[in-house]
């Protein structure tokens, strides 16, 4: 397969820049994800991996060879859409051997292709069916394994479960990683669905405005966001960010959050002005002790855990509790946090301040 390394591409439309000097490396085998919101960059990411857009400057390689203004046919990729691109008039089978018999391939050996293609995705009995009557399931495994006979460096997927229901997404998530892992393929996967992106992929790249905010394991990414921007797309519900005005002195190990002295991780660096303290809603626990206060105003049940939201002094503070602790709407209760999970922002440049516990992961960042 293939080891991609990205180094200061940029992409501009006229005045509009859609990609700003990304740089990331995807090892050979990885399952990658570039993962954001519409408009972030993404796709344009993909497309010039892909070598259907070329950068305006900067560099990609494949397997150390430099491809960034070659076309898509020199690179040896297969891209597999969202809305499948199968021909309609071709069947199954036909569908699937459709790069191989343009390539010119013996007849013999186009077969022995598409059967395994269709044995690994399970598609080998619909091999001779129109493809328009078949459900989207079906059809998405149809596109995969027209990538898959080609034995490519690298597959690039656009969304590819888009157009599927909830339900059948999770089902061919799943389908779709065991494909992976079976095939030990280099993937790269756009998608704006950070579920998604953390069920399957080995890294992530979160983009914001053509911008990598954080590169990183999904657990490094969930755990210490690089900036407020991850700390709020990443997480359901999303990183509570408590602001306030103070002082950090290089190692404090506390801040005042109206009034209450909170503890965070030790050996952060200096920072005065405008801060935000984060925190995972599962990781702040209701303590009729704690010093910092707040009253519920709603809670949201979810079967395990429920989500209660608290209205504090800081603005509203949601907390993943059990589903059997008793809470109710208008009292009022300490929350304690977790000093060894909380994050620290400079609230102006929304950038985490840097810890031993995080540091190498923000410097990839």
């Amino acid at each position: 397969m293939a080891r991609i390394e990205i180094r200061n591409v940029r992409k501009e439309f006229g005045a509009f820049t859609a990609v700003q000097s990304s740089s990331f490396v995807i090892e050979d085998g990885e399952f990658f994800m570039l993962l954001g919101p519409s408009g972030c960059g993404k796709t344009t990411t993909l497309r010039m991996i892909a070598g259907l857009e070329l950068p305006t400057s900067g560099e990609i390689f494949i397997d150390g060879e430099e491809v960034g203004q070659r076309p898509a046919s020199q690179r040896d990729i297969a891209f597999v859409f969202q809305m499948f691109a199968l021909y309609p008039h071709l069947n199954v089978r036909k569908n699937i051997a459709y790069p191989l018999v343009s390539q010119g391939m013996k007849r013999a050996e186009v077969r022995a292709k598409v059967e395994e293609a269709a044995r690994i995705l399970g598609i080998a009995d619909i091999l001779d069916r129109p493809v328009g009557g078949l459900a989207g399931g079906d059809r998405q495994r149809v596109a995969l394994g027209r990538a898959i006979v080609r034995d490519p460096k690298c597959f690039l997927m656009d969304e590819p479960l888009g157009a599927l229901d909830a339900e059948f997404r999770e089902h061919m998530a799943e389908e779709l990683r065991a494909l992976h892992d079976r095939m030990g393929a280099t993937t790269i996967y756009v998608t704006h669905d950070q579920l998604e992106a953390m069920q399957m992929g080995d890294k992530i790249v979160v983009m914001n405005h053509g911008v990598v905010e954080q590169f990183g394991v999904p657990q490094e990414i969930y755990d210490w966001p690089a900036t407020m921007f991850v700390a709020n797309f990443i997480g359901s519900p999303p990183m509570n960010a408590l602001p306030f005005d103070g002082a950090l002195a290089q190692g404090g190990c506390a801040v005042d959050l109206g009034g209450a002295r909170i503890p965070v991780p030790e050996s952060l660096e200096a920072a005065s002005g405008a801060l935000a303290l984060g925190a995972r809603p599962e990781h702040v626990r209701l303590s009729d002790a704690a010093p910092y206060r707040g009253r519920v105003t709603a809670t949201e049940y979810l079967g395990t855990t429920q989500i209660v939201t608290f209205d504090t002094a800081q603005g509203p503070v949601k907390v993943r509790a059990p589903s059997d602790q008793v809470v109710r709407e208008g009292e009022t209760t300490g929350l304690d946090f977790d000093a060894r999970t909380l994050t620290v922002f400079n609230a102006s440049t929304g950038r985490a301040l840097r810890s031993v516990a995080n540091r190498e992961v923000l410097d990839r960042g």
